[in-house]
């Protein structure tokens, strides 16, 4: 029988009554912003002047960290496999825990970045929740996390954190800033001064709220519309090179970026097929064929009847 999986959580109660705030970082093992940012949090955060209690989780995937990749040795995605198996490899295990977590929560933020190959520009994302008042919420708290881009997205996708929450009717968002292996400071700063701001507008701690650092706000409902690996693939497998930037304004027949064989005896072009803003770009120049290689936000859509 497989070990159970034991998260390392911090956890911060101000023994007062109030919400349980579930922050999460490293569900991919080359998040590292979101691992930086748990880690200050946790000691700015006085439990003196916290009203409910914090559960912050630094490293959700150690198995993928340890292996120095976005996936642990068993080769699956942590994000695609909730809520997970007890009984079943350390991925599915490592699921199943933050299930538990999750379900135990009031509110929720997962917070990522583009990891090893990819860079996104700064979000807060959420699914449109068939429950207004969960939607609601959700809105809320990705605009009080107050990063430039807002992303609202169809609940269908499950496998993944949101999922759970969605399942557990948990408000939550996730975010993603940046990535291409760094762990930008300007991305832990950021992180940080939202998950503040978060506490501060579900009434956590005392905190004037900034002003609005919101440049673009979409709502997209159509059937998986957050699924980022679909988009743009590679035709052959060779190297990218981008040809566009984080949030340019896109729209079909432009060129995204040029992918070239081993040998350069082939050239291609990634032709964009969308409307929108470019929302991460892979920065990884090894690419696989039909792997993706830039993400667009749509802006121009129809919405389903």
């Amino acid at each position: 029988m497989c070990d159970s999986v034991q998260l390392q959580t911090l956890v911060i109660d101000g023994g007062r009554p109030g919400p349980h705030l579930l922050i999460t970082g490293g569900v991919h093992g080359d998040e590292f912003e979101s691992m930086a940012c748990i880690r200050q949090l946790a000691q700015v955060i006085v439990p003196a002047n916290l009203q409910g209690r914090v559960t912050l989780v630094p490293v959700v995937n150690e198995a993928a960290f340890i292996n120095g990749n976005r996936v642990a040795e068993d080769g699956l995605d942590l994000a695609r496999v909730c809520p997970g198996d007890p009984h079943g490899s350390a991925t599915q295990r490592t699921a199943a825990a933050l299930t538990e977590l999750i379900q135990q929560s009031d509110y929720y933020i997962d917070l990522h970045s583009g990891g090893i190959a990819m860079e996104v520009w700064p979000m807060s994302g959420y699914t449109l929740h068939a429950d207004r008042t969960i939607r609601k919420a959700q809105r809320s708290m990705a605009r009080a996390f107050n990063l430039p881009v807002i992303w609202g997205t169809a609940p269908n996708l499950d496998g993944r954190s949101l999922s759970v929450a969605r399942d557990a009717g948990v408000p939550a968002i996730y975010t993603e800033y940046l990535g291409a292996g760094r762990c930008a400071p300007d991305g832990v700063a950021a992180y940080l001064e939202g998950c503040l701001n978060v506490m501060g507008h579900l009434k956590m701690i005392h905190r004037v709220q900034p002003e609005s650092r919101v440049e673009l706000e979409v709502e997209d409902p159509r059937p998986s519309s957050g699924h980022m690996q679909v988009q743009n693939p590679s035709p052959i497998t060779g190297q990218f090179t981008a040809a566009c930037t984080l949030g340019q304004a896109v729209r079909a027949g432009d060129v995204l970026g040029i992918v070239a064989s081993i040998t350069g005896s082939a050239t291609h072009e990634v032709i964009c097929n969308q409307t929108g803003h470019v929302l991460a770009i892979r920065r990884f120049a090894r690419v696989l064929a039909g792997e993706f290689v830039v993400v667009v936000m749509e802006t121009d859509f129809t919405e389903p009847r």
